[in-house]
């Protein structure tokens, strides 16, 4: 049997199939970010999207997105080099930057559990949705030490 597609093929030749299972659905990309104007230092909190599910840590509507939720970012070979706030752990990230994916990555390990086994997910860590919060300043209240 052949090395794994991640390793044979650059992010662009991957199928749209193959794209999509690379993500490892640790729910990271759908939690809300704050950014330092002056320093672009990036501030992770513990809000999730509008369309987030935290139990499943998937998006509930994820075909309609990017519609929905206007500041949605949608993943491409293009912009996930140069996307600061994706996670240390994220496959897109790590692909594109030649490293391996983890032994808890389900294309890995063959479970889509593992993820969440590893404490990498963000299940059960979510403690507001972004339609909780009445004013911008309330990210501020939820605003982590460092990346989940």
């Amino acid at each position: 049997m052949g090395a794994p597609f991640w390793k044979t093929k650059t992010l662009e030749a991957m199928t749209p199939a193959e794209w999509e299972s690379l993500c490892d659905g640790c729910g990271k990309c759908c939690l809300s970010k704050l950014e330092d104007e002056d320093t672009g230092e990036i501030y992770w909190t513990s809000v999730g999207c509008r369309l987030f599910d935290a139990e499943s840590c998937r998006c509930a509507d994820y075909a309609n997105r990017l519609a929905r939720v206007p500041d949605c970012v949608g993943l491409t070979p293009q912009n996930v080099r140069t996307i600061r706030w994706l996670p240390r752990t994220c496959a897109y990230r790590l692909i594109a930057e030649g490293h391996d994916l983890y032994w808890w990555h389900r294309l890995v390990s063959g479970s889509a559990e593992t993820v969440h086994e590893a404490g990498i997910s963000i299940r059960g860590r979510v403690k507001a949705s972004e339609t909780d919060l009445a004013e911008p300043d309330d990210y501020f209240d939820y605003m982590l030490d460092d990346e989940p």
